[in-house]
């Protein structure tokens, strides 16, 4: 997928003139970089010290540590899987190489290279997940964990084929900062897993290749951070990456200013892609993840380097660990809501490992647990290895007493039943800045689940670039819990990570009943996204009875509308008039529920439909699979209102 003269015009008119400068000057210094590539100052006397505390690698507990030995024996082995593409070419990777597509990107300067077109690169996700080398890091806790000098062995046969073959500025892997920041991450822990290896001085400080590559992804950081309206989840990736090497290696005359300039960025861009409740403000929750990961790490790394850090840092990242706690589901289950393309920060765990565990597990040992945090019972690699780096701070503010379940500045609400039943409600801001980049066209949306088995489910992601019908869809309002009216989507898409018109919305009352004891809790909301029209949406949880009430209303013209109720994976349906029979198995035990649809509308099922898509569940990046949703036509005016009711037994 190529960009069209049009989607620059419409980018550009999402930029103030700060960023246009910005941009401009970015690009003449892109081409003046063309006509050549600096050599790196020359090191002597480099030095690694930015070690483990003894104890840190027996802290790891014995479960996490078969898990973490059996996914370097499978990397060993050649096999990996990324984004539902298996390899078994790992042995000896092909870097520029698509398996998914069968395509090689093609050579040349780095700014130069068509990456978002599928047909002229391949599928670029696929290219540049090897090479944030974070199976590296797994390899090298395995040497860590074991004293096999094997995984070392293959670490460094991978890191000297990688600088050979991506020289700086050569080719797809030094196009975006999010890449380098990641990859140098990567390098720094994979440095500190590695020592002891008798090799490891050799392949990092005392190798010329090696300082060549870390001081060029210095350079590109430093030289191009993202800007304006792209300074979201990317430009605190770079700054993470950036101040991580600048602390751990630390050999450079222009260390000390990479460091204090990604700190300062890092403190930046912490607090504007936090709302103050907590919750990061792109409203897509792997990328909370990610920021949260990105922030643990580089404290870690300031922590090790005695480089002092803001308190307003810890400050965000105990607000996000607190606010991520409050929402997760009685399985530790997040929201699944927004863009989610499975990024990581830091990764030390096998297959298996929770990810959500492990940041609440993270949390506690630097933060320490609320008493309403829900037990993590899980174990990992990370947890004992950061919380063997990073200072515990008492926090210098009051923290929740109880378990929120209202954010009112990211407009989410949660409601909680018995039985496990958890409901949440989208009522905030479409995204984050002007292009709302991660943002799905989802406002009213609700998801719904029961004892962690998605019941009325957001159906995901799936991908980003190369299926524009597939990006489409799952960003749409009609791939989500909520009404469409005449057709359309609440908010403009001007591309796939660019909106031109972003619906507003407005949370009206949130009840303070607690359905879990009983009671009943409320939640409604309006947005405007509909031109002459505004959906407002009530939702009732009544904790007696089990029972869901979702009443629409539209406010203006009479137009035609559908609303969508997709079903999680495991539910099957059973459609008959207005009422669907729900059933499926949560360990070993049959559920039920019944599903009231609005008799003003004339009910049909999909499932697993391509032209155009509906019907689809994507449990990860490029992987989906067929659900069934319900899909409600006919007409809406100020005159009417639909009325859903979901029951569930027992």
């Amino acid at each position: 997928m190529t960009m069209s003269a049009r989607w620059y015009l419409r980018r550009l008119s999402r930029m103030g003139p700060r960023e246009v400068g910005g941009r401009a000057g970015d690009a003449v210094r892109r081409r003046r970089w063309r006509s050549g590539v600096p050599d790196s100052p020359s090191v002597t006397g480099a030095r690694f010290t930015a070690v483990l505390p003894a104890g840190a690698i027996a802290a790891v507990p014995s479960d996490a540590a078969k898990r973490l030995v059996a996914e370097a024996d499978r990397l060993m082995a050649g096999h990996a899987e990324w984004f539902g593409v298996a390899r078994d070419d790992l042995a000896d990777p092909d870097w520029w190489y698509d398996p998914k597509t069968g395509r090689r990107a093609p050579s040349g300067y780095a700014f130069v290279v068509p990456y978002r077109s599928e047909d002229a690169v391949g599928d670029i996700k696929q290219i540049w997940e090897p090479s944030r080398h974070q199976y590296l890091t797994v390899l090298a806790a395995a040497y860590a964990l074991t004293g096999d000098e094997r995984y070392a062995e293959r670490v460094a046969a991978h890191l000297r084929s990688w600088w050979a073959a991506n020289p700086p500025l050569r080719g797809v892997h030094w196009i975006s900062g999010i890449e380098l920041g990641i990859r140098l991450l990567s390098w720094v822990w994979t440095r500190r897993l590695l020592d002891g290896w008798p090799g490891a001085a050799g392949l990092f400080e005392g190798n010329p290749e090696a300082l060549h590559q870390i001081w060029h992804h210095q350079r590109w950081l430093a030289a191009f951070p993202s800007r304006g309206s792209s300074a979201n989840n990317h430009v605190i990736a770079e700054a993470a990456g950036q101040f991580a090497a600048a602390c751990a290696f630390d050999w450079f005359p222009s260390s000390a200013g990479w460091r204090a300039d990604a700190l300062r960025s890092l403190e930046r861009h912490l607090r504007s892609n936090t709302f103050l409740s907590g919750l990061n403000r792109e409203l897509a929750t792997e990328y909370h993840g990610l920021v949260l990961e990105l922030g643990l790490a580089a404290v870690a790394e300031a922590d090790a380097a005695e480089v002092p850090v803001p308190g307003s840092v810890r400050l965000v990242l105990l607000r996000m660990t607190d606010a991520l706690a409050a929402v997760v589901d009685d399985r530790l289950r997040p929201p699944r809501q927004g863009d989610s393309d499975d990024g990581h920060g830091l990764i030390v765990d096998g297959a298996g490992t929770d990810r959500w565990a492990s940041l609440l597990a993270t949390g506690d040992a630097v933060f320490g647990r609320l008493t309403w945090w829900p037990e993590v019972t899980g174990t990992d690699v990370r947890t004992p290895l950061l919380a063997a780096l990073i200072r515990p701070t008492p926090p210098p503010v009051t923290r929740p007493a109880s378990r929120p379940a209202r954010f009112a500045d990211a407009g989410l609400t949660i409601l909680r039943g018995p039985a496990g039943i958890w409901c949440r409600c989208d009522g905030g801001p479409h995204g984050f800045l002007s292009i709302a980049a991660h943002a799905h066209a989802d406002a009213l949306s609700v998801e719904v689940r029961h004892d962690g088995v998605d019941v009325l489910a957001d159906p995901g992601t799936y991908c980003y670039h190369g299926q524009p019908e597939w990006r489409q869809y799952f960003r749409s309002t009609l791939g989500h819990n909520t009404l469409e009216l005449d057709g359309a989507d609440q908010s403009v898409s001007g591309g796939p990570f660019l909106w031109t018109r972003q619906a507003r919305s407005r949370v009206l009352d949130t009840g303070t009943g607690d359905a879990a004891d009983g009671g009943v809790a409320r939640w409604c909301a309006e947005h405007d996204g509909y031109q002459g029209s505004v959906h407002r949406r009530r939702v009732e949880l009544t904790g007696a009875g089990q029972e869901l009430r979702i009443t629409d209303e539209v406010r203006g013209p009479r137009k035609a509308a559908r609303l969508s109720f997709h079903l999680g994976p495991a539910i099957t349906a059973d459609l008959v008039g207005n009422r669907a029979q729900l059933t499926w198995t949560r360990d070993g035990e049959d559920r039920s529920a019944v599903l009231d649809l609005p008799g003003e509308l004339s009910w049909r099922t999909h499932r697993g439909e391509t032209g155009p898509p509906l019907g689809w569940y994507s449990a990860g990046f490029g992987r989906k699979e067929p659900s069934t949703t319900l899909v409600g036509t006919g007409f809406a005016d100020g005159a009417s209102g639909f009325t859903t009711v979901l029951r569930f037994h027992g």
